[in-house]
């Protein structure tokens, strides 16, 4: 079935589950400036565990780094909460209060993601692993692990999280927004998945389990009284055709559109793409943010992306911030072909600051100012 302008395909039962309307999302967008951030976890932390964990939470480091973000004109991050963190739920809250409060002191306002099925299956609370030299993303965990996620008893404890954590914040004008879950359908097929370590569930068996989960998520945020908008990214590209006929969406994505506040979306491609993806979501009414690009391998850049997504007013928040534990400035190829004894890319993949808070490239930071208007 084609979607014409403003018509979100919205299923018999949505109108219970409290999904803003197109009017809604589109009053609070337009309150919003052009929204331009990262995906950000501390140069410290391999994970969002170790971001947040008690033992390893640095506000320091992440007023250092922010004051850089809010330098160039950033004003939104997105940022990886975690399940197990919950466990410390009291100790959590108020770690997640202290950042963002530095957030607020940077003008930054991050949009919180609860959920995450990319890279390590098996997540664990306490001291998280060095860096697997050479590799991508060598300590990233999932959340809900696989574990977690095939185990529907577990699932009392997955919405106690959800409920904790958004009715703890559901008023809060410091956030922005609540992605339910990054990438649900993601099977890591060339990390944990089936071209490399193995580890991951049958493929088949976690996207139907997130498809039947990720709409509970939803209702559970909305349950505990977000007023902040609520989103889940489709990421696999598409043409603007197969956007705009419902026929083609796999049940992941139907569940994240017709269920999502604001449009989400990751490109990791070419400006040209972007130009013709932006009109196709802008087809379903509602206000449309990019919360993954820049890879500059795949020819996703700053300069080139930017400028389209500011005409179109298109939120912008590219993957990497400082380079760090997370090893991100390297290829996502790197699993398979890992840069060993201190061999860089030649072409950093991500990140917009060196460690030392050097830009990667001036030029780009440049780009990123005249965006922002800094």
């Amino acid at each position: 079935m084609a979607v014409s302008a403003g018509d979100t395909a919205v299923s018999s039962g949505q109108a219970e589950t409290g999904r803003w309307s197109a009017e809604r999302a589109n009053a609070w967008y337009a309150k919003e400036p052009f929204l331009v951030g990262a995906n950000y976890v501390p140069a410290n932390a391999i994970n969002e565990l170790e971001m947040f964990q008690a033992d390893s939470f640095d506000p320091k480091t992440i007023d250092k780094e922010l004051a850089l973000a809010e330098g160039i004109g950033m004003n939104t991050m997105r940022v990886f909460l975690h399940d197990l963190l919950w466990q410390d739920s009291t100790g959590f809250t108020k770690r997640l209060d202290q950042f963002l409060s530095i957030c607020d002191k940077h003008k930054i306002r991050p949009m919180l993601v609860l959920f995450d099925s990319c890279w390590d299956p098996f997540p664990k609370l306490g001291k998280q692993h060095a860096p697997t030299p050479g590799i991508h993303n060598s300590g990233w965990v999932q959340s809900p692990g696989a574990n977690a996620l095939k185990d529907k008893s577990q699932y009392p404890r997955l919405e106690a999280y959800v409920k904790g954590v958004v009715g703890a914040f559901k008023t809060d004008k410091r956030i922005l927004a609540w992605d339910m879950w990054n990438e649900p359908d993601n099977t890591n097929d060339n990390s944990y998945g089936q071209n490399h370590l193995k580890t991951e569930l049958p493929k088949d068996e976690k996207k139907a389990i997130a498809a039947s989960l990720l709409p509970q998520v939803f209702q559970w945020a909305r349950a505990a009284g977000a007023t902040q908008p609520l989103t889940s990214g489709v990421w696999v590209y598409r043409t603007p055709d197969d956007w705009q006929n419902s026929a083609k969406w796999t049940p992941m994505e139907k569940v994240q559109l017709e269920n999502s506040d604001i449009i989400t979306f990751h490109q990791y491609s070419k400006p040209n793409d972007l130009e013709k993806v932006i009109p196709a979501l802008e087809t379903f009414g509602r206000p449309v943010i990019c919360t993954e690009y820049m890879a500059r391998g795949v020819d996703s850049k700053f300069q080139t992306h930017l400028p389209i997504a500011k005409k179109a007013k298109v939120g912008m928040i590219n993957w990497g911030f400082v380079a760090g534990k997370t090893q991100t400035f390297l290829p996502w190829d790197s699993w398979q072909k890992p840069y060993v004894n201190g061999r860089e890319p030649a072409i950093w993949f991500h990140e917009v600051f060196k460690q030392d808070g050097t830009p990667v490239d001036p030029a780009e930071v440049a780009a990123i100012k005249q965006a922002t208007g800094k």
